[in-house]
């Protein structure tokens, strides 16, 4: 079995790098991901050709490939006339992963409220400054919502 896709190595490099730290992935979770990336033409890509193209074993693909699909950072479907599974990077995952920074950001935003409520009046200084942060974490999310629509 030959490499399906054409992947340029610096591109694809700086990907791995880039997506094992910003999506806190293992290495060969962040190889797979970033390899998918390169399947422009949305051909898929097979299990054995992960475990080809990055000479690992098949546990070692299956488990990162179990993590990519639990963190729906990928997609897999099975062809009508052929057994095999094939992998896509998972075209929501823009969406689906900055939805995930607003929740997170809403959560702080609430538990920042319930920590003034449990602790009252605090010097205004710090007070002040817990406002601003908060207004910054509010505009973030609106301006992330309506950026999210147009996706």
């Amino acid at each position: 079995m030959k490499q399906t896709l054409k992947v340029d190595k610096k591109i694809f490099q700086d990907a791995v790098k880039f997506y094992g730290t910003v999506l806190n992935l293992p290495p060969l979770a962040s190889k797979i991901y970033s390899y998918l990336i390169f399947d422009f033409d949305k051909v898929g890509i097979t299990f054995d050709e992960f475990v080809e193209v990055f000479s690992a074993s098949k546990s070692s693909v299956s488990t990162s490939v179990s993590l990519l699909l639990n963190l729906q950072l990928i997609v897999d479907i099975n062809k009508m006339d052929e057994r095999k599974r094939y992998f896509f990077a998972n075209d929501d995952y823009k969406r689906i992963r900055f939805e995930k920074i607003v929740q997170k950001m809403k959560d702080e935003l609430k538990l920042m409220d319930d920590l003034k409520n449990f602790r009252g009046n605090e010097n205004k200084e710090a007070e002040e400054r817990n406002e601003a942060y908060k207004a910054l974490l509010n505009k973030s999310i609106i301006t992330i919502q309506e950026s999210l629509n147009k996706l």
